[in-house]
C-alpha cells in the first residue's frame, strides 16, 4: 500500500467517473498545460487506490502527458461485485483494457504499481494493441517476499472471520510498528486511509491477496510482449526481492530504473525523479512506435522495444 502525503488535487486535475464497456470507474484525470505527448493509465496496488499517484500527476502532466489514475473494480470509490470470482486476474485485466479504450486517446502508456503490475501485464497480454508501453513499478516476477506473504495471509484470514473495522485497527497498529519514532500521520490522511479501507470490497482484498500469493513467474510472457517494457523500483524495495527485480529487467531486456533512496512507493517518496524517468521512457516508446508504424504497417509486425545504448540500462533517479 502507498500512503499519500497530501490529498490536494494537482492543478488541471478532475475527479470523475470513467464510463467503460465494463462499468464505471473512479479516476483522477490530469491534463498537460500545453501540447499532449501521450496518455498514461496508472493502476494502483494492493489495498491502494488512485490517490497513491497524487504526487506523480503534476510532474507527469507538466512533462506533456495526460495522466489518469484509476480505482479498480471494488477498490475505494469504484463499485464492484461481492463475489470472489469477479476479481480474477483476467477480469481485472479486461477492466484495464476497457479503461484504456474509454480514454479515447488510442494506445496508452500503462503503469502498474505492485499488485497493479500483475494486472497491467495481464492486460497487455490480452490486448497489446491497446497499449503504447508497459511499466512495472515495484512489481516483480513470482510471489512477493516471505514477510509480505505472511502479512497477506494474515490479512485474508482476518477478513474471513473478523469485522472489517477491527481488521483496520489491527493493520494500523502493525503499520505503526514499522514507522520511524515520532512519525504521526495527519488526521486527514488517517481519515482517508480508513475511508479507503472501509470502502474497498472484502472480495477485492481477498481476490487480490490470493493472486499475490499464488502468482507464478511471468518473465517468459513479458519477454515476448510487443510493447516497450520498463522495470522500475526503489533501491530499498522490500515487497519483492531487489535481486529478483534486477534479474527480471535483465532477462527481458527491459529499460531498468532504480530510484535511489526510495522504497516500495517511489510514486510517493520521489515523484519528481520518477516522473523524469517515466516521461523519458515514454518519449522513446513514442519514437519507436512512430518508426515501427511507418516501417512495418504493410507487414503487420509488432512494435519493438527501444533499442540503442539505453536498452536494458539501469537509471538511478537524480544521478543524471
Amino acid at each position: 500500500m502507498s500512503k499519500p502525503r497530501s490529498l490536494a488535487l494537482p492543478s488541471r486535475t478532475t475527479a470523475h467517473r470513467l464510463v467503460t464497456a465494463r462499468g464505471e470507474f473512479a479516476v483522477l484525470d490530469t491534463e498537460p498545460p500545453g501540447m499532449r505527448h501521450g496518455t498514461a493509465l496508472l493502476i494502483p496496488g494492493y489495498t491502494g487506490s488512485k490517490e497513491d499517484f497524487l504526487a506523480l500527476l503534476g510532474p507527469l502532466s507538466d512533462a506533456g502527458y495526460r495522466v489518469v489514475a484509476v480505482d479498480g473494480r471494488g477498490q475505494h470509490e469504484s463499485p464492484g461485485p461481492r463475489g470472489r470470482t469477479a476479481y480474477s486476474r483476467r477480469a481485472l485485466a479486461l477492466d484495464a483494457v476497457a479503461q484504456a479504450a474509454a480514454l479515447g486517446d488510442g494506445p496508452v502508456h500503462l503503469l502498474g504499481h505492485s499488485f497493479g503490475g500483475l494486472v497491467a501485464r495481464a492486460a497487455v497480454r490480452a490486448a497489446p494493441g491497446a497499449f503504447r508501453s508497459l511499466t512495472l513499478l515495484s512489481s516483480g516476477p513470482g510471489r512477493v517476499a516471505r514477510p509480505q506473504r505472511v502479512r497477506v495471509r494474515m490479512l485474508r484470514g482476518a477478513l474471513a472471520v473478523l469485522p472489517k473495522e477491527r481488521v483496520w485497527r489491527a493493520t494500523r497498529w502493525l503499520d505503526s510498528r514499522g514507522e520511524e519514532p515520532g512519525t504521526i500521520d495527519p488526521p486527514e490522511i488517517v481519515a482517508f486511509l480508513r475511508r479507503r479501507w472501509m470502502h474497498t470490497r472484502i472480495a477485492q482484498l481477498s481476490g487480490a491477496g490470493r493472486l499475490l500469493l499464488r502468482d507464478e513467474d511471468g518473465t517468459a510472457d513479458l519477454s515476448v510482449l510487443p510493447v516497450p517494457l520498463h522495470v522500475a523500483y526503489g533501491a530499498e524495495e522490500m515487497v519483492w526481492p531487489v535481486p529478483a527485480l534486477a534479474d527480471l529487467a535483465e532477462r527481458t531486456g527491459a529499460h531498468h530504473t532504480v530510484v535511489a533512496g526510495a522504497g516500495h512507493s517511489p510514486n510517493v517518496s520521489h515523484p519528481e525523479e520518477l516522473a523524469e524517468r517515466l516521461s523519458a521512457f515514454w518519449a522513446r516508446a513514442e519514437e519507436v512506435s512512430a518508426v515501427g508504424v511507418s516501417s512495418t504497417a504493410s507487414a503487420g509486425a509488432p512494435r519493438s522495444r527501444p533499442a540503442g545504448p539505453d536498452e536494458g540500462r539501469r537509471d538511478r533517479a537524480g544521478s543524471g
